[in-house]
């Protein structure tokens, strides 16, 4: 367990909080990037899959956290996408 991939997992996590609610608010996809948020996914992904494979340790929970709220924003966008094309 490294405390620099621990201080890394809780920078970026802390933003997320932020573009959701400015999603969910808002209700636009303005300033949103779907490719941008599919490929934050693919990185989460691989590093869950990493702590599986090669070092499992409790950091896995931070990535399990950081992927559910970017699928959230994820999710938004597709939502709001759809109301804005409605």
């Amino acid at each position: 367990m490294s405390a620099f991939e621990i201080l890394m997992l809780v920078c970026f996590g802390a933003a997320w909080p932020f573009s959701i609610v400015r999603s969910w608010r808002s209700k636009s996809t303005k300033g949103k990037s779907p490719v941008f948020l599919v490929i934050v996914m693919i990185g989460y992904v691989a590093g869950i899959l990493h702590k599986i494979l090669y070092q499992l340790d409790g950091v896995i929970i931070l990535y399990v956290v950081n992927l559910v709220m970017v699928a959230v924003d994820t999710a938004l966008y597709i939502v709001n996408h759809r109301r804005e094309r409605a």
